[in-house]
């Protein structure tokens, strides 16, 4: 699809694409879809996207079987992701990560493609708090969870802001996840997580908006993270 290489094009495609493979697998699309490209990574914020049915659920307290059922779901939705981003570009996307914050309805789907930088836009890879940001993502870890390894942050517009850490789980989590209580695990390290990172004032000083939408899945395999932090979406 050589017509896809102006960015604007892609950002509309991707995300019509988007929003009518998940009204076909979930019976309901989102509202909007806001895609947005920057060196090896193409996010997809997703908002207004609950269905009738999760939200009676939601209603009763049943978020763990909404997620089960979503995960089970997303294993037909990102196959096909997979396909139209190869089909697009010539190249398989290396990795897929995906989240929900079910009480605001919006969802993240987050894919790592070496090819996703030749859709037109640069990322801003030194940002000018990117130090102070990794700081502090570094001193939410260590109160709550191994301090990763290895972290980097990259800001993919002025309300996109994508956190990739490496070497994130101690031995007992890999074991856990090998004794199939990894679910559990990620859902409980997610939950700390998120409340840490949407209390830090030092994240919304240094961001200069308050963080709306927050963001986090896991590689189990390559023991990697994708944190994904929201600042004032669009409307």
């Amino acid at each position: 699809m050589d017509q896809l290489h102006n960015q604007q094009p892609f950002h509309q495609l991707f995300a019509s694409y988007t929003s009518k493979l998940l009204r076909d697998h979930f019976g309901k699309g989102p509202e909007s879809v806001v895609v947005s490209v920057g060196h090896t990574f193409i996010t997809i914020y997703l908002r207004n996207f609950l269905t009738p049915s999760e939200r009676i659920l939601l209603e009763q307290e049943q978020e763990d079987m909404i997620v089960q059922t979503r995960a089970n779901l997303m294993q037909a939705v990102i196959p096909e992701i997979i396909s139209y981003l190869e089909i697009m570009n010539g190249s398989k996307p290396e990795e897929v990560y995906y989240d929900w914050n079910l009480h605001k309805r919006s969802g993240m789907i987050a894919v790592v493609s070496a090819e996703a930088g030749k859709q037109g836009t640069t990322v801003n890879r030194e940002y000018p708090v990117k130090s102070e940001v990794e700081a502090e993502i570094l001193h939410i870890c260590q109160q709550i969870q191994k301090s990763p390894e290895q972290i980097d942050s990259f800001e993919l517009n002025s309300r996109t802001l994508l956190v990739v850490r490496s070497g994130v789980y101690l031995e007992l989590e890999k074991a856990l996840i090998r004794l199939g209580h990894g679910r559990l695990l990620k859902s409980v390290k997610s939950g700390l997580e998120k409340e840490y990172i949407m209390r830090s004032k030092r994240l919304n000083s240094l961001l200069h908006q308050p963080v709306s939408d927050c963001f986090i899945d896991w590689n189990d395999k390559l023991d990697k993270s994708i944190l994904l932090l929201i600042m004032n979406p669009p409307r």
